[in-house]
């Protein structure tokens, strides 16, 4: 069993500048910068508060933020990517407009909190009623969110955001976007995962 946030919760703290460029794939039918109001399945850093506190996950590139979305639910030998669970997603680049403090949950960092990355970050989906205990430990000490090294790109950052206190801190950087049904970016898609072991299958079955 994963282990819970530690009391007091003490984590180390990163300081994201203004600036720093953000990518998300989420829904079409949402804004690009529009937070996830507790709407569909439990997440690991969400849901929890009452009223529920709105979350966004990005990450520092486009592919840990398609792995974390589009691939999550794909074994790591391989699998198929069917039609409908990416033709209505789209990628946007975003850019936060003032600096946001986040809890540290990777590196050593964890070590402080007498955990490790099985324990938080890299835990299966069964274990998302414990982890967001997590997300709930770092709203209380009044961050904007957290921060950890993505579970499937593990050489690059994650980020869970907390829409009551940063919903008005990110503008889209409209210079790049992807919209997954497009023939381009279909094209992009089937590119980056076939040496993944992943068929993006081309229509509904």
């Amino acid at each position: 069993m994963v282990k819970g946030p530690p009391t007091p919760f003490k984590p180390a703290i990163e300081c994201l500048p203004s600036g720093h460029l953000l990518y998300r794939v989420f829904t079409a039918a949402r804004k690009p910068t529009e937070f996830n109001p507790g709407v569909g399945a439990p997440t690991r850093f969400g849901f929890f508060g009452q009223p529920v506190v709105p979350i966004m996950y990005t990450a520092d590139n486009e592919t840990a933020a398609v792995a974390e979305t589009l691939l999550h639910d794909i074994p790591v030998e391989g699998g198929l990517l069917p039609y409908d669970n990416y033709s209505r997603k789209a990628l946007a680049r975003l850019k936060d407009t003032r600096e946001l403090r986040l809890a540290v949950l990777h590196g050593i960092d964890l070590r402080r909190l007498k955990v490790g990355p099985e324990d938080v970050t890299s835990s299966p989906a069964s274990t998302y009623a414990n982890t967001v205990h997590w997300a709930k430990a770092a709203h209380g000490i009044g961050l904007d969110g957290m921060v950890w090294m993505s579970r499937l790109c593990n050489n690059t950052k994650s980020y869970a955001f907390f829409g009551d206190r940063c919903a008005d801190a990110f503008t889209q950087d409209t210079s790049h976007a992807r919209i997954f049904a497009s023939p381009a970016d279909q094209t992009w898609l089937i590119d980056l995962c076939a040496p993944l072991h992943v068929d993006v299958l081309l229509q509904a079955r």
